[in-house]
């Protein structure tokens, strides 16, 4: 991939990025909490602002004539963001170890506890997904600051045979429930089994598979004993300090954010304003 002026990666379609922008990494920048965007806001308000009013929305259909899937791969993620990360151990069926990371990615259901990772590309990415569709096992682990360019040399587009966690440096623990080791230098990973999964075909060319999703359950936690509470229900993510996936190249931290409680209908519908919508 060839880097432009602008130090980033052609191809990726990052619409404007200025040069000697970057400041170095403050990594004990403590968290923050805020007020809401908006703290007056009350039921029918809308949006907090209207500068949106200035702007007309464009359709796009992802299956025009002039448009391509890598048109559509970087529309998607720069508009699905924040994108958590699964840093994805496997082993295949000789014994080699594979470790990438993925950001289509998610937890979908607490019980049983499922997570789907989405698989696109080639190379280390097909690695990885073959792995778990032949041995049913993996383990998905949380990256943090503490070792993310580690985790970015794993997407390195290696040969199967050639070790990712000998090029990361990073060290393998081993796994309870199924073979593939986890990432110990990870505050919380997950040992997972594949359950189902699904081959979507391309709609530019239907002959090829453009990607494939896997299910898995999670059938075991490690978690790092300071991020937890006595009762192992709650993580402390203002130590865990994840990571995630913007569009291109971009990676992000989170430092900083507000709470919003949920409302609750039968205390909302006494107040004026919502009683004065509903009439």
């Amino acid at each position: 991939m060839i880097r432009n002026q602008a130090g980033t990666q052609e191809g990726h379609g990052e619409l404007e990025t200025k040069k000697n922008i970057s400041h170095p990494f403050e990594a004990d920048e403590e968290w923050n909490y805020h007020d809401t965007v908006d703290p007056n806001w009350v039921a029918g308000k809308g949006a907090s602002d209207n500068k949106w009013s200035n702007f007309n929305k464009i359709q796009i259909d992802p299956f025009s004539e002039d448009r391509s899937s890598a048109d559509n791969y970087k529309l998607l993620i720069g508009a699905i963001t924040p994108r958590p990360i699964a840093f994805v151990s496997t082993i295949n069926s000789k014994g080699n170890k594979n470790l990438a990371p993925f950001s289509y990615f998610n937890v979908v259901n607490s019980d049983p506890p499922i997570f789907v990772i989405g698989f696109t590309g080639n190379s280390n990415f097909r690695d990885t997904c073959r792995n778990i569709m032949e041995t049913g096992e993996c383990t998905i682990n949380i990256i943090s600051e503490w070792f993310v360019e580690a985790a970015n040399f794993c997407s390195i587009n290696s040969p199967p045979d050639v070790d990712e966690w000998k090029l990361s440096g990073l060290t393998a623990l081993p796994s309870t429930k199924v073979k593939p080791p986890h990432v110990a230098e990870s505050a919380f990973s997950i040992e997972g089994k594949l359950i189902n999964s699904h081959e979507w075909k391309s709609k530019f060319d239907p002959s090829k598979i453009s990607g494939t999703m896997c299910i898995i359950e999670g059938v075991n936690f490690h978690v790092r004993e300071d991020l937890t509470n006595k009762d192992q229900n709650l993580l402390n993510f203002t130590k865990l300090k994840p990571v995630s996936r913007l569009g291109g190249i971009m990676y992000s931290r989170t430092v900083e954010g507000y709470e919003l409680t949920r409302p609750n209908y039968e205390e909302e519908v006494e107040k004026k304003e919502v009683k004065d919508i509903l009439k």
